[in-house]
């Protein structure tokens, strides 16, 4: 059944009229649009307690503390955080007594709308402390936007939908926590972009935030999201910020001990690089909505958390993406000032990439090229035993479009592409599929082609329909 999309208006109004909702608003910069639409709207009064907006740093740090985490920012997610420790205390401290039949919540957001000289792009923090029963433990609705409008009051406005939609939403689908996700972009579509999305609390024991990744990519809330071994929703300007970054996409259905060697033997490759940090470099897994497709219309949500049970046990951080080419991942992280980013994928899927460059650019190959491997973004190419002959498959012999030799070459000789040095040849001959199907056949021996942690893991949750 279709849901039917209320205006902003129409929700802020249905707020106001249900009497049992009771909070505050705290707005830091693009004005305090959000409180507007609830005092615009009318009756105003059984819904609003308090409206403010700390926006002199001396005053806001007089009122939230000061700023360590957020390294000096104020739009940061530890800042959002104070705003609603701070302000959910003092509704319960100063009304529970005088109004013991509300349900009470706190608005926060930190938010740095565009600015003249177009050097701040837009982005923000928003978060919804709430109750769903009077005097009930409280739930957090955090959100992290990217503005994408052109025009600083056109982000203000966009900042006050979207905190519509949070409210709105928390107090209207609690009970179905995906089409909360959704209606988040309600009259936001193409206006904003949702990057980091969590929901927690004691009406919410039972959300996986893996899911709401899934979500949020599935209905177009962000292209990425990001989860660590906790399962825990991350944001990548708060995580990755400056970070070196190697990234490995795959399938992980599961995880092999030919990924797991690659993945170990390209991070220790990657750090070793000059200009690489250790300390501050960082290794993700990438899941697309493509692959967890496999070619229908439909995404099984349990065969996407038996991957991300298996990832997490194996301590990984976890991408899913909707990002079917890889110049839209590396584009989508150059955002956060990565100095580094490394792609660890095996030789037959450089081969795929460079040939499919090749084809859907026929006339524009340096472009296209240069959109994939630049400066800073290396490929590393882990070997494949060849299928015709007694060799292994690497940079040496790869077969690509005689047309692009030059461009491949070039690519060789700047390090865009480089081998992995050291790799563990024992392991070449596991293909996950082989293993997918040993396990689901009831076939013996599989065990010994995956990580220890992943057989025990598969067997003790029985998952990929294990027999």
């Amino acid at each position: 059944m279709t849901r039917r999309i209320l205006e902003t208006e129409q929700k802020a109004l249905e707020i106001n009229l249900d009497l049992p909702i009771y909070g505050a608003f705290a707005e830091i910069g693009a004005g305090q649009e959000v409180a507007r639409h609830f005092f615009q709207v009318g009756a105003a009064a059984g819904t609003i307690a308090k409206s403010m907006s700390a926006y002199d740093k001396t005053v806001s740090d007089e009122i939230y503390g000061p700023e360590q985490l957020g390294k000096g920012r104020y739009v940061c997610e530890s800042r959002l955080y104070k705003m609603l420790d701070h302000e959910y205390n003092l509704m319960e401290a100063r009304l529970r007594t005088e109004r013991p039949t509300h349900t009470f919540f706190a608005f926060a957001d930190t938010v740095a709308a565009i600015n003249f000289s177009r050097t701040i792009k837009g982005d923000g923090w928003l978060g919804l402390r709430f109750q769903r029963t009077p005097g009930g433990g409280y739930n957090d609705l955090v959100v992290h936007v990217k503005l994408l409008d052109q025009d600083n009051r056109l982000q203000q406005q966009a900042i006050g939908i979207l905190g519509v939609n949070m409210i709105y939403g928390c107090f209207r689908y609690a009970n179905e926590p995906e089409v909360l996700i959704q209606s988040l972009m309600d009259n936001l579509h193409g206006r904003a972009a949702l990057d980091m999305v969590r929901l927690k609390g004691a009406d919410f024991e039972t959300i996986d935030n893996r899911l709401i990744c899934l979500w949020m990519v599935k209905h177009k809330l962000s292209n990425v999201a990001i989860f660590g071994p906790d399962g825990n929703t991350k944001h990548a300007g708060e995580f990755l910020y400056r970070k070196s970054i190697l990234i490995s996409r795959g399938s992980f259905r599961p995880p092999t001990l030919v990924q797991e060697d690659m993945i170990t033997r390209t991070f220790e490759q990657f750090v070793a690089e000059p200009g690489v940090d250790r300390s501050n470099a960082a290794f993700l897994v990438e899941i697309t909505l493509d692959n967890l497709r496999e070619g229908t219309d439909t995404i099984d949500e349990r065969d996407f958390l038996d991957r991300a049970d298996l990832l997490c046990a194996l301590g990984q951080t976890v991408i899913v993406s909707n990002c079917v080419q890889h110049k839209d991942l590396i584009s989508y992280f150059m955002d956060f000032k990565v100095p580094r980013i490394g792609l660890a994928m095996g030789i037959r899927k450089l081969e795929t990439i460079l040939r499919e460059t090749c084809d859907q650019n026929p006339d524009n190959l340096l472009a296209a090229f240069g959109e994939i491997f630049s400066r800073n973004v290396r490929f590393y190419a882990y070997p494949a035993q060849d299928d015709t002959v007694s060799s292994l498959r690497t940079t040496s012999n790869l077969r690509f479009p005689r047309e692009i030799h030059f461009l491949y070459d070039y690519l060789l000789e700047n390090g865009n592409i480089v081998d992995v040095k050291e790799f563990n040849h024992a392991v070449l001959h596991i293909y996950h599929k082989d293993v997918l199907r040993m396990l689901q056949n009831g076939e013996s021996g599989w065990e010994t082609l995956v990580p220890a942690k992943v057989a025990e893991e598969i067997k003790a949750k029985k998952l990929f329909g294990l027999k």
